[in-house]
């Protein structure tokens, strides 16, 4: 499983020009499931999100969580995080899961999230959709649950 971590003062996502989900400061999670991925990656990533110390404390270090400044996570399911460019130029996506099974375990990321007391806005699964944001900082972390980065 792979996540893309941004930290925000704000962001939404629209399907069809609707606003479908939107948060203020906290995360957005782009999410991707790989084939191979199951419940430890999901809770691995789960737990690894929501204590990420990418805030900012009084003396401007990042030492904070999302949990810590009671801050939102608007979480977008992103297969094409496992597109793989390394032959060509057009990306394959063989080691994406399943629909069926992406659209589970993204549901039960985003399930997991609020279990541990985030509030937690999504977009939809399937659907084309415009993510708009305010990357504070900026700051962008990299997740896989398989530590290849």
């Amino acid at each position: 499983m792979r996540a893309v971590v941004q930290r925000v003062s704000r962001a939404e996502v629209k399907v069809k020009d609707e606003v479908v989900g939107s948060i203020g400061q906290g995360l957005v999670v782009l999410l991707g499931v790989g084939d191979e991925d199951g419940e430890s990656d999901l809770e691995y990533l789960a737990d690894k999100v929501t204590g990420l110390r990418i805030f900012e404390d009084e003396a401007g270090k990042m030492n904070l969580s999302v949990k810590d400044v009671e801050g939102e996570i608007l979480c977008v399911s992103q297969f094409t995080l496992y597109g793989d460019a390394r032959k060509g130029r057009r990306p394959g996506f063989t080691r994406a899961a399943d629909p069926g099974e992406a659209d589970r375990q993204y549901r039960l990321f985003c399930e997991r999230l609020r279990e541990k007391g985030m509030t937690v806005a999504t977009g939809e699964f399937q659907e084309m959709m415009d993510v708009e944001l305010v990357n504070h900082g900026p700051v962008t972390i990299l997740l896989d649950s398989k530590k290849n980065f």
